[in-house]
C-alpha cells in the first residue's frame, strides 16, 4: 500500500518505520527536516519537508495515489482540518488520526474520522494498574472506551454462576470461559470453577462493577 505519514516526530517515525518494514511505500511529510533525524538509518522511504497545509506539498507526496493518510503531528486542529479536506477533496476514507489533546477528540468524532487519543488511553490503563489488579486488559477498541478483560477465577468464585458475576450490569458481557485449554460461549447459567479463564467485554465502568461483585464474592468465602 501506499501510505503517507504526516508528522516526523517519536510516533510517526515508529510508524512510518513499522509499515516500511512490512513493504508498504512510505511517504513522511514534516515542516521540519531535523525530525526526519527520527527515522532510522535504514529506512528507505520518501520524505518531503513542508507545511502538510499547503496543497502542493500533498501534491509532491502523491495524495492522489495514496491507499492512507496518517495525521500523527502534535497540532490537534492542523490533524483534523487535513483529515477533513483530503477526505473531502481526494475521497481518501482510509485516515487515522492521533489525538493529542483529549479535548479535541469531540472535533474528530463530528468529522467522523478514525482516532488514536493515546493520552486518554494511557491516562485510563494507568489508573485501571494502579487502583484495579483484578483483570487486565488484553485488548483495546476505539480508545478505550470498549475493552476486553482477562479475569482468573479465583476459589471464592467456585460453584457460582456466570449470571451472578454480571447480573444488573449492562456494561459487561462474558464472551468466553476457557477451562483445561477448551474455550465456550458462556450463558448465565454457566458454573465456574477455580482456574477458569473469562474473558469480559466492557466499558471501565462495566468491568468496575464487576471487580467490586467478584471482590464481595472472595470475602464472603474467606
Amino acid at each position: 500500500m501506499n501510505i503517507i505519514v504526516v508528522g516526523c516526530g517519536r510516533v510517526g517515525a515508529e510508524l512510518a518505520y513499522r509499515l516500511f518494514r512490512r513493504g508498504h511505500q512510505v511517504t513522511v511529510i514534516d515542516y521540519l527536516s531535523a525530525a526526519f533525524n527520527n527515522l532510522p538509518p535504514d529506512f528507505r522511504g520518501r520524505t518531503i519537508q513542508g507545511e502538510v497545509l499547503n496543497q502542493q506539498v500533498l501534491h509532491r507526496a502523491g495524495i492522489e495515489k495514496a491507499d492512507g493518510l496518517a495525521l500523527v503531528t502534535s497540532s490537534d486542529s492542523v490533524n483534523a482540518v487535513v483529515a477533513h479536506a483530503v477526505r473531502i477533496v481526494y475521497g481518501i476514507s482510509n485516515i487515522v488520526i492521533r489525538n493529542y489533546d483529549p479535548r479535541w477528540r469531540s472535533l474528530y468524532e463530528h468529522f467522523g474520522l478514525q482516532v488514536v487519543s493515546s493520552s486518554s488511553w494511557g491516562a485510563q490503563r494507568i489508573e485501571e494498574l494502579l487502583f484495579e489488579p483484578k483483570g487486565h486488559t488484553v485488548l483495546s477498541a476505539g480508545n478505550g472506551e470498549v475493552e476486553i478483560y482477562e479475569v482468573v477465577v479465583q476459589a471464592g468464585l467456585q460453584g457460582k454462576e456466570m449470571g451472578e458475576l454480571t447480573q444488573g450490569n449492562n456494561e459487561c458481557l462474558a464472551v468466553s470461559l476457557t477451562r483445561t485449554g477448551k474455550a465456550i460461549i458462556p450463558t448465565a447459567s454457566s458454573t465456574l470453577a477455580e482456574g477458569d479463564l473469562i474473558l469480559f467485554s466492557a466499558t471501565y465502568e462495566g468491568i468496575t462493577l464487576l471487580r467490586k461483585r467478584i471482590a464481595q464474592f472472595e470475602e464472603a468465602s474467606s
